[in-house]
């Protein structure tokens, strides 16, 4: 079972990035989560530039959805959405009419923010909707993070906020597992 975690943030010592950080690292037997880092080097998304041969940054991020079972996202809001470099990926993202795109995907989200990003999620469930992806509610959650439960290495030290991480992660897979995306 493999998941590919999505950060929504540019900053380096982002609590979402911990997170998902965090999720990489506690995770159930025979699950692999896999950071996605290629947030910074996407182009804008141009529907003139959605065609053969992709940006490589395009192409890479594709291939690695097609690569997992599932996505694990977890992301900040800025002015009450979507921070417009994650909406990006969503964007780029959407365009990828390919077998196991994030069509029919399972999908879900950690909540790192202390009050809670609802927009950011609201506007998260709009677009993933246009996607038809599968959004697993039971392993949506919201885990909030405060600056000083991130350790030196960029992981959550909390052992409770890792406990729920974790279950969120076991829930995403468990789902996963039982709807496999690979079947067509």
């Amino acid at each position: 079972m493999k998941i590919l975690a999505i950060c929504g943030s540019l900053q380096a010592k982002s609590k979402n990035l911990a997170l998902l950080a965090t999720a990489a690292g506690f995770v159930p037997q025979g699950v692999e989560v896999r950071l996605f880092d290629g947030l910074r080097d996407l182009p804008h998304f141009d529907p003139d530039e959605d065609v053969e041969p992709l940006a490589p940054p395009v192409a890479s991020l594709r291939l690695q959805v097609r690569q997992v079972d599932a996505l694990l996202f977890s992301t900040p809001e800025y002015a009450g959405a979507l921070p417009g470099s994650f909406k990006n990926v969503l964007d780029w993202l959407i365009g990828d009419g390919q077998p196991r795109s994030i069509y029919d995907k399972p999908v879900a989200w950690i909540n790192a923010s202390q009050r809670e990003a609802a927009h950011a999620h609201e506007s998260l469930r709009l677009v993933l909707s246009y996607a038809h992806a599968d959004i697993v509610e039971a392993a949506c959650t919201h885990v909030p993070v405060r600056t000083a439960d991130i350790g030196e290495d960029g992981r959550v030290t909390d052992a409770l906020i890792r406990d729920q991480v974790a279950d969120a992660i076991a829930k995403l897979a468990s789902y996963a597992s039982l709807h496999d995306s690979s079947v067509p």
